[in-house]
């Protein structure tokens, strides 16, 4: 396998827009490991490949059709929930390549409901997979992102901060919004440590994506189709199923090409940071033509900036520094800025 071309990992990229994902990194020339837990014989799938959001669809038959269409894939199962699991998936990667550029963590539950509508195993697993599993993930990366000299990539699948986004859906609202707080955070841990070729990005969809999820008839004029204009037009004699590059991935692409401290630590929309790259048609990507889905995002979000955020006070360190032992939490938020 070539040590020459970028390497990406992506966590969750076995149907849906994971593997739209995958796909089209591929096509942009990325070796791709696909993890995810779902894995098959893909040489027994017929018909091939199958329905993108069906259960046919598996980290198995990703890595067949990426190869089938001359790009460089390997499939490599994965339990988000186990730590170990995880740091598997990782030295993987890195023993399959020799090194690892980019990661993209698509893996998600869902559950949307009260919190008296939630049942705490629904919680639990949505905190489990979310939040936890990217937190494992992110730690078993960067030990290897450190051996390439702090320069990689990390994408997130998950929102912006905002009042509205908890409403109806609060178990899942907190694991999705604490997804975002570790990039907030892991960023500026990224800019203390003047690691500026390092960079963790958000993203989210600023509409609602044709998906497994979506397939009420009367959703269609709202969403929007995982395939572009420029795809179909090049791949016009393919299998409908191959031309699948979504508004999701062209803009993961423009994040990955942006340099990194334009696209540390933001939380951004699809349509909104293609936008700002100069794109202005967004027609192409309608399920019915001619049509303008609803935005199911805000137009605007809250700065959560304040202006005393370079002041930290006194920098503390739980590991090992003597600074927090034997004081009280008192006494440690009298030293330091919150």
């Amino acid at each position: 396998m070539s040590q020459d071309k970028q390497v990406a990992l992506v966590v969750g990229g076995s149907r849906g827009i994971g593997r739209q994902i995958a796909v089209d990194l591929a096509k942009n020339g990325f070796a791709v490991v696909v993890a995810a837990k779902s894995v098959s014989d893909a040489s027994t799938v017929d018909p091939f490949p199958p329905d993108p959001n069906s259960q046919q669809s598996t980290i198995s038959t990703v890595e067949r059709e990426i190869r089938e269409a001359g790009g460089d894939a390997t499939a490599v199962p994965v339990d988000t929930r186990d730590p170990e699991s995880v740091q598997r998936m990782v030295a993987r990667t890195v023993e399959l390549y020799g090194h690892l550029d980019v990661v993209i963590y698509n893996s998600g539950a869902i559950w949307w409901s009260s919190v008296e509508g939630t049942p705490m195993k629904r919680f639990q697993l949505m905190q489990r997979v979310n939040p936890e599993g990217l937190y494992a993930t992110v730690q078993a990366a960067l030990p290897v992102f450190a051996q390439n000299k702090w320069k990689g990539r990390i994408i997130v699948v998950s929102p912006p901060i905002y009042s509205r986004f908890i409403r109806g859906k609060t178990a899942y609202a907190m694991g999705k919004i604490a997804m975002s707080v570790l990039t907030k955070g892991l960023a500026m841990d990224f800019e203390r440590e003047e690691r500026n070729q390092m960079a963790i990005t958000s993203i989210w969809p600023a509409t609602a994506i044709e998906s497994a999820a979506t397939k009420d008839p009367s959703y269609v004029r709202d969403l929007r189709k995982p395939v572009s204009e420029s795809v179909s037009r090049t791949c016009s004699k393919r299998k409908s199923s191959e031309l699948q590059q979504t508004i999701f991935s062209d803009a993961i692409l423009a994040m990955l090409r942006a340099p990194a401290t334009i696209v540390n630590g933001c939380l951004e929309l699809d349509e909104d940071f293609l936008r700002k790259t100069g794109v202005t048609d967004f027609a192409r990507y309608s399920v019915v033509e001619g049509f303008q889905p609803r935005r199911i995002m805000p137009a605007q979000f809250p700065d959560l900036t304040v202006a005393e955020q370079n002041d930290e006070g006194r920098r503390m360190d739980s590991t090992g520094h003597a600074a927090y032992h034997g004081k009280s939490l008192l006494d440690v938020f009298t030293l330091r800025r919150w």
